[in-house]
């Protein structure tokens, strides 16, 4: 008898603990931020919990401080008939611990935390400032667009091409650095070394647009490359913008590929100079076609494309140095009829053995759009929706699409906060 108990017990031991293991090495918390019917909302442990109390247009995602201690948003404010914007853009935090959300800026645009500090960046009016919270101090004037260097002790900016009577100027990078004390900056100039100008024409192939704002800054892994993209003037853009890379001491520049804009932002792999992108011009009302899945390795600029024939892609994310998830549908033209227009799954493409797999089926009448990977999870997320839907649904898969869920319903954006 005792033998029997005996083995009874260790068959029971041995089932059980091969499913703790597992749950112990995968089933990590998720700490989402998200917007939801006006209202910024917070998920975390599966818990939902609304953060904001008044209803209001959140015009972007919820952005996570670099330890997820604080939470940034922006809420759309109209202005009234006699101002010069119909809106102004408010930047909030919300402070994790003490659960209390505070207005910082009552017209600011796009702001970006520090990589390292609990500090942020914005503009108002192409004035870069930076804020703790209590004050803001002003950093550089004239700015476009810019982005932290990844040590957090500067900036990478660009200021605009201006039209004077003999043409427009040139697009011109700039390296700023910030002192350890903020209270030290004593001049918007001072700290201000220009980088490189942008030629006023810019080609690849058989295309060429004017070069008159440079935007989307992104650091290579090692911090010796940075990927940007030239923008022609605003309608021209919607056609055909040029993704450029120069390096970080500013010997080397190519205008690497045409791009678009409103479709995803070029992204480096996670420790490898390889930068992804989705190559092609022409605005999508042209049809849903030459856009595709490239990967340029740096510093050989050996570019390779990984879309198959017929098809195109619409967004993707970096699982690792070795494998994408992309936004794919099949090449179509244009329809008016929204129910007529191709609706993308996901596929994961592996860059060691060449294979691409389907990993999602959305029903009839839906697509899944902007794949995230989620490093904490290691797990693919997504958005499903119609085309001209506002919100959707989130999922969450393996990488290989297997046991899909709902994460999110009725989300228009999210943002992980990744440890």
């Amino acid at each position: 008898m005792n033998r029997k108990l005996l083995l009874i017990f260790l068959i029971v031991v041995c089932l059980i603990i091969p499913n703790y293991s597992y749950a112990e090495t995968t089933a990590k918390p998720l700490k989402i931020a998200f917007i939801r019917d006006g209202f910024v909302w917070i998920k975390i442990n599966n818990k939902e919990e609304k953060i904001t109390k008044a209803k209001g247009v959140y015009t972007n995602q919820p952005e996570w401080s670099f330890d997820g201690n604080y939470l940034m948003y922006q809420k759309e404010i109209p202005t009234g008939p006699t101002a010069s914007y119909p809106t102004r853009s408010e930047i909030w935090i919300y402070n994790m611990k003490t659960k209390k959300e505070q207005r910082i800026i009552s017209d600011g645009e796009n702001p970006k935390w520090s990589p390292t500090k609990n500090i942020f960046a914005f503009l108002d009016s192409g004035v870069l400032n930076v804020s703790d919270f209590k004050n803001f101090y002003n950093i550089a004037l004239g700015v476009d667009d810019y982005n932290w260097i990844p040590n957090g002790k500067g900036f990478i900016a660009s200021s605009a091409a201006a039209l004077n009577p003999d043409g427009w100027t040139n697009p011109v990078l700039y390296k700023i650095t910030l002192p350890n004390d903020l209270k030290n900056i004593s001049s918007a100039t001072n700290t201000v070394k220009q980088f490189f100008v942008v030629p006023k024409t810019l080609t690849k192939g058989n295309t060429s647009i004017p070069s008159i704002n440079a935007s989307t800054f992104q650091f290579s892994p090692d911090q010796k490359w940075i990927s940007f993209i030239v923008n022609p003037t605003a309608s021209w853009s919607m056609d055909s913008d040029m993704l450029c890379i120069i390096s970080s001491d500013g010997k080397v520049f190519e205008v690497q590929d045409e791009i678009i804009l409103h479709l995803d932002n070029p992204k480096w792999a996670q420790t490898k100079n390889i930068l992804g992108y989705i190559a092609g011009g022409g605005r999508l009302v042209f049809g849903y076609k030459n856009k595709k899945m490239n990967i340029t390795e740096m510093p050989a600029f050996t570019s390779t494309n990984l879309t198959p024939p017929h098809y195109a892609e619409l967004g993707f994310t970096w699982c690792d140095d070795t494998s994408i998830v992309v936004s794919r549908v099949k090449e179509s033209e244009w329809s008016n009829d929204e129910k007529k227009r191709p609706k993308p799954s996901l596929n994961v493409i592996n860059l060691s053995t060449h294979k691409q797999l389907k990993i999602t089926n959305p029903p009839t009448g839906k697509g899944d759009y902007n794949p995230v990977y989620s490093k904490t999870t290691n797990k693919i997320t997504w958005t499903r929706k119609g085309e001209l839907d506002v919100v959707g649904n989130v999922w969450i898969a393996n990488l290989d699409g297997s046991k899909p869920e709902i994460l999110l319903k009725n989300v228009s954006s999210y943002s992980i906060f990744e440890r």
